[in-house]
């Protein structure tokens, strides 16, 4: 009988139904079986250990509510926590379906380093060859952000925003140790708000590159577990 302790959990959380979505449909695409489960879930193909897909609803306040009620239960209160789903770009020159990689999440609260970005950059342009990959901070924001917010939320240095990410990292730190991270996929941009016409497209191609990501968590998760030297 091995005497190996188990891995630790992953617990991947994102927002609405639709992204959720993409993300068992992506791992449908793995391993051509059912999708990761959304809760106490044994290990999908490829996965290093049990996979929860969490969704928190949207905003802030759900994301803490959330996060703080499945980390309380006894097989996830050790697990890594990764935070994904949609954004709003804030750099100019972004598009549509490019990814972001946070090196820190912030809000008023306060910031949450996120470890292994490098790998996870590098996983991800495996995943999802010929997309544009993005790191830097990613900022939280309690509403959707239009026109000039943009600007100012970029003069602070963050590279991209949403409601989520920042809440759900500072929720998983607080309670108790574990390594964090946040991807997140443009579906809005300076120069492609979904206000404007033809953004469609660019919310399909979004969803695409959602769909693929899965892989490039599992190896970022597998390689928290390699012992360090």
């Amino acid at each position: 009988m091995s005497t190996r302790p188990a891995p630790a959990p992953l617990l991947i959380a994102c927002a609405l139904g639709i992204e959720q979505f993409a993300l068992r449909a992506g791992d449908r695409g793995v391993r051509r079986g059912a999708p990761v489960h959304p809760c106490g879930a044994p290990a999908p193909h490829g996965a290093a250990g049990p996979v929860t897909v969490l969704r928190t609803g949207m905003g802030p306040a759900a994301a803490e509510r959330s996060v703080t009620r499945l980390l309380a239960a006894p097989e996830l209160h050790d697990a890594a926590v990764l935070a994904t789903g949609f954004c709003a770009g804030l750099a100019p020159g972004m598009h549509p379906g490019d990814l972001v990689v946070a090196e820190e999440t912030r809000d008023p609260r306060g910031s949450v380093p996120c470890v292994g970005t490098e790998l996870l950059v590098k996983e991800l342009g495996r995943a999802v060859p010929g997309r544009t990959v993005h790191t830097g901070p990613l900022t939280g924001s309690d509403h959707v952000v239009r026109g000039h917010e943009r600007a100012k939320l970029r003069a602070t240095g963050a590279i991209a925003v949403d409601m989520e990410s920042a809440a759900t990292l500072l929720t998983a730190v607080r309670q108790g140790e574990r390594p964090v991270a946040a991807v997140r996929v443009v579906v809005d941009a300076p120069e492609h708000e979904l206000v404007r016409i033809g953004t469609v497209r660019g919310g399909i191609s979004a969803f695409r590159v959602l769909c693929s990501v899965l892989p490039a968590f599992f190896e970022w998760h597998r390689s928290l577990l390699l012992p360090r030297r």
